[in-house]
């Protein structure tokens, strides 16, 4: 497991702000994920960053820093898709940071679902809070297909998921467990692990 030094400061309450357009949002999270340093809280707090916003930009530029087979696609024109799994706890942030975005040529889009075999398409899966008691089996319906698990479920790296938000001292961290990711063909790219603890 690989703890990523990248943080952010943010609210918990879950209210987007409305005057932060969404590919401000965008560019200057990923700016402070790759040029982080002592400022990051205190830039993150200052802009009012919610922990979904946080989470919905991380997740997008997940998106740019993982390969996938070309098995986990469909066909040439299909969309890279995040998928959410359980109780949406983003309310409309993600669907806005990806919304226009594209990734590899490939449209991005974001699908919701309580039924973990609905996703199973998906090239990204965030596993909601809601699924807690069901982590073990929603990674098994996952198994053998190139899925990038993602959830701020407490431990869910160590029970198999790839990538864990933290909330430490109001910061948004993750760590990374890349034996999962290496199983599933999934390629992450040096520059994210660089930033490893």
């Amino acid at each position: 497991m690989i703890r990523i030094s990248g943080s952010f400061q943010a609210r918990q309450d879950g209210c987007p702000r409305s005057t932060i357009r969404r590919s401000v949002l965008v560019r200057v999270v990923f700016s402070l994920l790759f040029w982080s340093g002592l400022s990051v809280p205190q830039a993150a707090h200052a802009a009012g960053f919610s922990v979904q916003q946080v989470q919905s930009v991380f997740l997008f530029n997940f998106a740019q820093f993982v390969k996938w087979p070309t098995k986990a696609f469909p066909d040439s024109g299909s969309p890279l898709t995040i998928g959410v799994l359980g109780a949406n706890p983003f309310g409309g942030t993600l669907e806005s940071t990806v919304r226009g975005e594209t990734v590899d040529g490939r449209r991005m889009a974001v699908k919701y679902s309580r039924r973990a075999e609905d996703l199973k398409n998906c090239q990204i899966v965030f596993i909601s809070q809601s699924e807690a008691g069901r982590v073990g089996a929603t990674l098994g319906t996952f198994q053998n297909t190139a899925v990038l698990t993602v959830s701020d479920i407490p431990r869910f790296c160590e029970q198999g998921g790839m990538i864990n938000f933290v909330l430490e001292g109001g910061q948004v961290k993750f760590a990374v467990n890349t034996r999962p990711a290496k199983a599933a063909g999934l390629q992450i790219s040096s520059k994210l692990l660089r930033l490893a603890k």
